[in-house]
């Protein structure tokens, strides 16, 4: 069974964002929005934490949040709109939002 995480809340602030990464298996999603886009920027941590995932789970970025930051996200991440978003939670099995 698949799943979409969603994780919104910043990697600099609480440890949501690695507390998923380590519960991500092969097929799942990883959708950040709001504030854990600052996950994507180059030369981070987190970005190599994310690069380092492999083929086998899908990552997408809200496009409005990382415009809305600035941020000019590391290859690899798919940047999704609303309806985009919309289209996710159907094909995933689950969604599970790491409130």
């Amino acid at each position: 069974m698949t799943t979409l995480h969603v994780v919104s809340s910043s990697p600099f602030s609480d440890d949501r964002l690695s507390s998923c990464l380590r519960l991500l298996g092969s097929g799942d999603g990883l959708l950040l929005c709001g504030d854990a886009t600052y996950a994507s920027q180059p030369g981070t941590l987190h970005a190599e934490s994310l690069s380092a995932l492999g083929d086998g789970i899908a990552l997408f970025a809200m496009e409005e949040d990382i415009q809305a930051r600035g941020l000019q996200p590391a290859s690899g991440l798919q940047q999704i709109d609303y309806p985009g978003f919309v289209a996710l939670a159907i094909r995933f099995d689950k969604v599970n939002s790491w409130l």
